[in-house]
């Protein structure tokens, strides 16, 4: 094993589903009022209206469609980019291909369509300026520097089965030694030493050189499943020498039975790591590959797109309209929200015809048994129905779990969905989610775990009462024994530390941390951004990755907000604080008993407490059924 060592001294279409026009949305009822704003028309329970002009890109709408109590803004990305000072390159950012460098720079929310018109307006005039624009690298960002200097740990490698190695990272834990380049040495060759892991924060390690004792001068970080890092013994059978450090070389006269005494019993990476980490980055979606995608701009229908890069698994899909290639969007292979080509008209989606007739050269169709299977259900029996209510994290505000209705029951076990209280009068807002999704809920689940739930937009009837709100709108809850019971042992705690994609902006893959725990619900908080900007995250997202994700894949990652940054950012939301801290948060103490009178109308069903913030995980469900 240490044959390598060497004592010497250091004096130096969908064409498939192209024919197929969009169903029609069932109109909304006509005793809701309608307000039209720019040519979009909006319905809203109380019928106020009254409007407001964006201090960001200055779209005049209707005020209640405006992000907020303060109204400043008409989306969250417009709030991030006043408050970063970045109006300019926010609007640039959003028409390049590649990720941009700022968290600041985020898509707006996508049911006010008519924000899209005002976007428009400024791709047309800064579209070539934006095609010569280049992204800046983000410089000064270090995860070993972040980590140490406020002791915070790292949610491992385990947690995420999606990532590389994330099946497979085995006993790689503090104590295991590896061979490293010898950066304390001065001769011409490129030489190596054994380092042992001190610290392991995702893919990262903290090494310190053997020989070094308790001395951590010499500490450094680096990525375990980088070129460089191999497993013991490697150097012996590659022929590459082993130097000691210069600091420590006169520590000892015998560096060999040194190392013999040390590594005794030691463990080590396997022998084929490198071998495992370069399989598990191979991507079978390849570029040029079709696929239908939800169309960003309508998320009640999808549209083709094509796969124009891969970067660790996260696929950078152009609509297949766009001539210019601007028109795209960012999801991971395994996202919900791509299929194969003629999925929506298996299902029964809206699908926006493409005006392209006929594939382009080099184009073809992803294969169906690339993408992720959602399981099987059994729709044969008791089942969801329309106008059912229920709970679900709102995909435009993921901060947000709200008052929600199916509003149509499609093939398959997919539902599509709509946030009572806010959708546009055609649907084109609804949202398809399956329903084995993790992001919806039955009525009294944000109650039972101590969550707020986001009442109906103009609902004057708070505090908010499932009770009285089913009975005032002649609705029924949608059965809880439908929902998704689950609860993976996932392994994530509060306070861990990750990269996370900001799905308000997917491009974003940013520094981010597990504020809250919910059975298998994460709360994902981005460093250096306020609280309203978190996100509901299911434990098993393929939009989670280890600390050191985008190193080892070669994306951008967007560092915490810097101090200038924040100070700005909270002067501008020191209202939206007042206001948010004056919204109801719900009873939380309403017992399980009442909520089986209330809301479930005889049947025998008992809810769990909800798990608290410092309980990582469980294998309990979040309803039990009583047995008879």
């Amino acid at each position: 094993m240490f044959d390598g060592y060497d004592s010497c001294s250091e004096d130096t279409s969908s064409s498939s589903s192209s024919d197929e026009s969009e169903e029609e949305v069932a109109p909304l009822p006509s005793s809701l009022p309608i307000i039209k704003n720019n040519g979009q028309v909006y319905t809203y329970p109380d019928g106020k209206s009254g409007m407001a002009t964006c201090e960001m890109c200055g779209m005049v709408g209707v005020r209640d469609a405006f992000y907020s109590k303060t109204k400043r803004f008409c989306s969250v990305s417009c709030s991030r980019s006043y408050s970063s000072n970045s109006k300019k390159a926010s609007i640039l950012a959003r028409l390049q291909g590649k990720p941009p460098t700022k968290k600041s720079k985020v898509l707006q929310k996508q049911p006010l369509v008519a924000k899209l018109a005002a976007y428009a307006q400024y791709q047309a005039t800064l579209q070539n300026q934006a095609k010569t624009k280049a992204a800046v690298p983000v410089e000064g960002f270090s995860w070993g520097n972040y980590i140490n200097s406020n002791s915070f740990t790292a949610a491992p490698v385990t947690c995420f089965k999606h990532a590389p190695m994330g099946t497979c990272w085995g006993d790689i834990a503090e104590g295991v030694r590896v061979e490293v380049p010898n950066t304390d040495c001065s001769l011409p060759t490129k030489v190596f030493w054994i380092a042992g892991i001190v610290k392991l924060a995702g893919y990262n390690a903290l090494l310190r050189y053997e020989g070094f004792e308790n001395d951590s001068s010499l500490d450094f970080w680096c990525n375990i499943c980088g070129s460089d890092i191999h497993p013991v013994g490697w150097c012996a059978t590659s022929g590459k020498p082993l130097v000691p450090p210069r600091t420590i070389q006169h520590k000892y006269t015998n560096w060999k039975a040194f190392l013999v005494k040390r590594l005794t019993g030691a463990k080590t990476l396997p022998p084929d790591f490198s071998q495992k980490v370069s399989e598990s980055m191979q991507y079978p979606f390849k570029t040029s590959m079709r696929v239908e995608v939800v169309d960003k701009t309508h998320l009640c229908r999808t549209r083709v797109a094509v796969v124009e890069s891969v970067i660790g698994g996260r696929l950078r899909l152009v609509y297949e309209e766009s001539e210019d290639k601007t028109d795209d969007f960012w999801c991971h292979m395994y996202s919900p929200l791509i299929h194969h080509i003629g999925w929506s008209r298996s299902i029964g989606h809206r699908f926006k015809r493409s005006d392209i007739t006929k594939k382009q050269d080099g184009h073809f169709d992803a294969p169906p048994h690339l993408f992720m299977k959602v399981k099987e259900v059994d729709a044969a029996g008791e089942w969801f129905k329309e106008g059912m209510k229920l709970e679900a994290i709102d995909p435009l505000n993921l901060s947000a779990i709200c008052v929600a209705t199916i509003r149509k029951v499609l093939a398959d076990g997919y539902l599509m969905i709509g946030i009572d209280g806010s959708e546009a009068a055609d649907g084109s807002d609804w949202f398809c989610y399956h329903a084995t999704s993790p992001s919806i809920f039955p009525v009294g689940f944000c109650e039972i775990n101590m969550i707020e739930l986001t009442p109906p937009r103009g609902y004057a009837k708070l505090p908010f009462k499932w009770f009285d709100y089913l009975r005032e709108t002649d609705s029924i809850a949608a059965p809880v024994k439908l929902f998704n019971k689950e609860v993976p042992n996932h392994g994530f705690h509060v306070g861990m530390k990750l990269e996370a994609v900001d799905l308000m902006e997917p491009r974003l893959v940013c520094v981010a941390t597990v504020t809250r725990i919910i059975h298998r619900l994460l709360r994902i908080h981005f460093d250096g951004w306020e609280d309203e900007y978190d996100q509901w995250v299911d434990c098993e997202s393929p939009d989670l990755y280890p600390v050191g994700w985008c190193q080892l894949t070669g994306y951008q990652l967007q560092p915490p907000a810097p101090q200038s940054s924040r100070d700005s950012q909270s002067s501008s939301s020191k209202q939206k604080k007042k206001a948010k801290s004056q919204q109801y948060k719900g009873h939380k103490k309403m017992t399980s008993l009442q909520l089986k009178e209330e809301l479930l109308d005889g049947e025998e069903y008992s809810f769990l407490q909800g798990a608290s913030d410092h309980e990582s995980n469980g294998s309990a469900s979040y309803y039990i059924k009583q047995e008879p």
